[in-house]
């Protein structure tokens, strides 16, 4: 029987992707035996305002230019056709339908665990699928569902690179250009993003 490919969703905003989620995303393949991280851009978060958030084309644009010359990086758009608002039970489960040959695990920082409680159907999503959570600073964990093996508590590095931060310095005419891949950052300038 051959090994399923395991498949890690980093679903988010991107708005914008930054250098962080790339690092996070290369660590999780490295050192936490992925075979692809596939970025999936969130047309709307039900528990995040929304206000600031660019249109769905911008933000896949940026991830996708943000991806190219990784091969083991994907741009998934699934949320993008499932209606709204996009939970992320719904989207696990459309991607083991329609992926039955891979194994998923989802992505998501400590900041999101911490309010896990929160999300729909959250434990199913504990009981059916893979999670791993990397640590964010400000957001400790107290470890005490380590006794579930589909859990790993990654020891990724802890970035400290928002994309509010960079929202906020784009708005204030600072140059961002080393917190955005070089394409980004000139897709942001050209199309007048976040000015």
């Amino acid at each position: 029987m051959e090994r399923k490919i395991k498949i890690g969703l980093f679903p988010g905003s991107f708005n914008p992707i930054h250098t962080g989620h790339l690092i996070i995303a290369n660590y999780m393949c490295q050192f936490e035996d992925l075979d692809e991280v596939w970025f999936i851009v969130s047309p709307q978060n039900p528990i995040k305002d929304k206000s600031s958030l660019l249109c769905d084309e911008h933000r896949v644009a940026m991830t996708e230019l943000a991806i190219i010359g990784h091969s083991y990086f994907k741009h998934c758009d699934i949320e993008l056709t499932m209606p709204r608002p996009s939970y992320t039970i719904h989207t696990l489960d459309a991607l083991r339908a329609q992926y039955p040959e891979n194994n998923f695990y989802l992505i998501i920082g400590a900041d999101n665990w911490l309010k896990f409680d929160l999300w729909k159907d959250a434990k199913r999503i504990l009981n059916e699928y893979n999670l791993i959570i990397y640590p964010r600073q400000g957001y400790p964990i107290e470890k005490n569902n380590t006794t579930k093996k589909n859990i790993t508590f990654s020891k990724a590095p802890i970035i400290e690179i928002s994309s509010t931060f960079i929202r906020d310095g784009l708005k204030h005419g600072k140059n961002m250009n080393y917190f955005i891949p070089a394409n980004v950052y000139n897709y942001i300038i050209k199309n007048k993003l976040y000015l």
